[in-house]
């Protein structure tokens, strides 16, 4: 994918998103709007050149949780959210997702929003951001998701995203606490706060030795 698509995607995915942080529900008072700033970064840093996923970078599975954050002004976290995608996708990482999030994408926002097209208009564009990987549920996967569940007492739709993350070495991003608490036994997972942190961290210039 040449660097244009790649930015023509990203510059779709956020304003899919806009879309839909003005048809969440507040399940608040008082909750503004996601700030107009931190999506001008965004959109500011999609117009940079991606860099190439250097071999130690680490790859990650992201959890519907996080997408769905991302764009809801009424929930705690969508800056950080936003911020975590924003920066895996600024530095081309990698992203291997189970096919499920699509579905779970749409799900979530629809309920939330009531609006069902602009539901599947952002999971759409999620599906056709540069660096994400959709992988089939196929037979095999969801054995070894079951076997997750029963050792690790995971929720279904969780397992498949940990069995996913254990198959293709990725850490799994996730706002979801019991997800990643269950999780830590089988794979590296992080808030997306973490993530971040761990995106600036790995990109930090080193001191030279004295």
């Amino acid at each position: 994918m040449t660097a244009f698509c790649q930015h023509s995607a990203w510059g779709a995915f956020l304003r899919a998103g806009q879309r839909i942080q003005g048809r969440f529900r507040p399940g608040a008072s008082g909750v503004r709007l996601l700030s107009d700033t931190v999506v001008a970064v965004a959109r500011r840093r999609q117009r940079r050149p991606s860099a190439q996923a250097a071999p130690e970078q680490r790859r990650y599975t992201i959890d519907a949780s996080v997408f769905v954050n991302a764009f809801n002004p009424h929930e705690e976290g969508h800056t950080e959210s936003l911020a975590a995608l924003t920066a895996i996708q600024e530095r081309g990482i990698p992203v291997i997702v189970p096919a499920l999030l699509l579905p779970e994408i749409v799900a979530a926002v629809a309920r939330a929003s009531d609006d069902g097209e602009g539901a599947l208009s952002y999971a759409n564009a999620t599906a056709r951001l540069p660096h994400l990987t959709l992988v089939a549920q196929t037979p095999t996967m969801a054995k070894q998701a079951a076997e997750l569940a029963a050792a690790h007492r995971l929720r279904g739709a969780d397992s498949i995203y940990v069995a996913v993350a254990r198959r293709y070495g990725t850490a799994l991003v996730s706002r979801d606490d019991e997800q990643r608490s269950r999780g830590a036994a089988v794979v590296a997972c992080l808030t997306p706060k973490d993530a971040v942190g761990d995106q600036v961290g790995s990109h930090a210039p080193k001191r030279p030795r004295r």
